[in-house]
């Protein structure tokens, strides 16, 4: 945090929280809250709450949860700082220089300056397209309009090698424009990176110009280059169009290959559209997709590469805990040439007949045997029970099986024995493993809940914080997070500083909705409050048994295990009581 605690309580306190939703949605009162229509996902019966006693809002159909800071940030799709900056300067409040170390001051000023290099960057290009009929009749000749050219800053790099340097050289010298990215400068001189290109300016999410894509007009290679990294672009965490899908009301994301594809669904009235940026699909593309929507609809290009693209990406997806469909753009390439072919609504019946992603790789084995030859006919059968044998929870399995066997017509009996006799013992090995880790899986989230309900009852009654420290200290949280956010309430509770500060020091992480959800769950009436008491005592115990347990079980020292056992059999005798 940039800003003094006790500044961001001030600028929380002077902002009141029925006042500033009220200004963005309509809200009405309902009992001692107010509740409207969510304004982050689309919804007819309204489930969004606003708390004005607690100065909160949850959303009890999408979860999103917060402070007046925090609906800021997600409704303006602004940083910590500028949501703070803003709610400021609604109340007359002038916000002094944020406190930095020297480094980090030096690298934020360095990083601001790219940005506003960038954001000069994309004017110029902008402007070059304007002059230059033949750049501007490339995107007629595709498709794109002024509006759609406008509203994603298309532009346009000129044939001087150098037009950017000697454009930017005016305002910023070598030493940062070196940094940019944007030229490069050697004992020979300098040289743009871009030139006689299309331009894509890339945005983050929060709509800041970080970098570029480059499109020949021509058939020359490479077709496509990016802006190279730098300390405001890394490919690997950044997806094309994903300021404009994550306000989407929609509740998954079409995954695309390249920026028109992106853009022509969006002109088409798909504003949930995103890309990859020149790279393959990684595992940190996937967990920033996952803080917006649980599931993704694939569409990349119907040729090899792009097939081979899906393949990898759907087993990303899927370890990311994302359910995915494979969307079917035959007999076009992309989604750029279907819409340019067909229409909004042919895109919409595909999207609705799009493939669960293992029903799609089943049939893509098919294609690679002659079913009329009953030898490769019965491969593809062993290959597919393969393929089933790697589901480790049998009823997934059994459902997978089922729907295989009806959409290929084979018989369930025969496909179910040869998955088995595949798996072999291990099959019966693999329901044990599963029963035993849906066990532990259940005493793990038996504690989690045991955990979440203590920080809770903290929460929202302050006197209840020394009476389970008594207990309870952050070692005895096995939860990462749930132990980091008990250390901070004793600690705040301690300097009698106010617990709500804490969801601010999460507000720009992929935790925000968790962490305020803590704040918030009073409010769907989680748990009864009269019976506090009693929840308190029992969370405690189960806590402190299950930690002696697992220090029992990794214990070797003699003396700590006798004194281990010692405090689990007076725990059993006397329990918990606090007063």
């Amino acid at each position: 945090m940039y800003y003094k605690e006790e500044l961001v309580e001030e600028v929380r306190e002077k902002n009141d929280i029925v006042d500033v939703i009220s200004s963005y949605i309509r809200i009405q009162k309902r009992g001692n809250n107010y509740v409207g229509l969510c304004p982050f996902h689309n919804e007819k019966t309204p489930s969004f709450v606003v708390s004005g006693g607690k100065q909160l809002y949850t959303c009890f159909g999408c979860g999103a949860s917060g402070n007046v800071i925090g609906f800021v940030m997600k409704y303006e799709n602004y940083s910590f700082q500028e949501a703070l900056q803003s709610l400021a300067a609604r109340v007359g409040m002038e916000l002094p220089e944020s406190n930095y170390d020297k480094e980090e001051k030096k690298n934020r000023d360095i990083k601001q300056r790219l940005l506003e290099m960038h954001k000069e960057a994309a004017k110029f290009y902008y402007h070059s397209l304007l002059k230059d009929e033949t750049a501007k009749n490339y995107l007629y000749k595709r498709g794109i309009s002024d509006a759609t050219m406008r509203q994603f800053g298309l532009g346009y790099s000129p044939k001087a090698s150098d037009s950017l340097y000697k454009y930017l050289k005016k305002t910023y010298d070598d030493d940062i424009l070196k940094l940019s990215g944007l030229v490069i400068i050697e004992e020979r001189g300098a040289k743009d990176r871009f030139w006689n290109r299309i331009m894509y300016p890339i945005l983050d999410i929060h709509n800041k110009v970080i970098g570029f894509g480059g499109r020949v007009m021509g058939d020359a290679l490479p077709k496509y280059i990016n802006s190279s990294e730098s300390m405001i672009f890394d490919k690997s965490r950044q997806l094309y169009g994903l300021n404009f899908a994550k306000s989407s009301k929609q509740n998954f994301v079409l995954l695309c290959e390249g920026y028109m594809d992106v853009i022509s669904l969006y002109q088409a009235g798909f504003n949930n559209a995103v890309a990859a940026l020149g790279t393959a699909f990684t595992p940190n593309h996937a967990n920033i997709l996952k803080r917006y929507v649980k599931r993704v609809v694939l569409s990349m290009d119907s040729d090899n590469a792009g097939i081979n693209a899906s393949k990898k990406t759907i087993g990303i997806l899927r370890e990311a805990g994302i359910a995915v469909l494979v969307l079917n753009m035959k007999p076009y390439k992309d989604p750029d040439e279907f819409i340019k072919n067909t229409s909004k609504e042919e895109f919409e019946k595909r999207i609705k007949n799009a493939k669960n992603a293992f029903m799609w790789e089943i049939e893509l084995l098919k294609q690679q045997f002659k079913m009329e030859d009953p030898e490769q006919k019965t491969e593809f059968y062993k290959e597919t029970a393969k393929k089933l044998a790697e589901f480790n929870v049998g009823l997934e399995r059994d459902n997978y099986i089922q729907a295989v066997c009806k959409e290929h017509i084979i018989n369930y009996e025969e496909m179910k024995a040869l998955v088995l006799s595949i798996m072999g013992g291990v099959s019966i090995k693999r329901e044990k493993q599963a029963s035993y880790n849906s066990g532990r899986k259940k005493k793990e989230d038996s504690v989690l809940k045991c955990q979440r309900l203590l920080l809770i009852i903290m929460i929202e009654d302050g006197s209840y914080i020394e009476k389970i420290r008594k207990y309870l200290s952050p070692d005895d949280f096995s939860n990462g997070l749930y132990k980091e956010i008990l250390l901070k309430i004793y600690e705040k509770s301690a300097l009698n500083m106010p617990l709500e500060s804490i969801i601010d020091e999460y507000a720009d992480t992929e935790n925000y909705d968790n962490i305020s959800g803590l704040f918030t769950a009073s409010l769907s009436d989680e748990i009864n409050l009269s019976e506090k008491r009693k929840i308190a005592e029992e969370n405690i115990l189960k806590l402190r048994q299950a930690r002696l347990d697992e220090l029992s079980k990794h214990s070797t020292d003699i003396v700590q295990l006798q004194k281990i056992i010692h405090e689990q059999s007076k725990l059993k005798k006397e329990g918990i009581s606090i007063d």
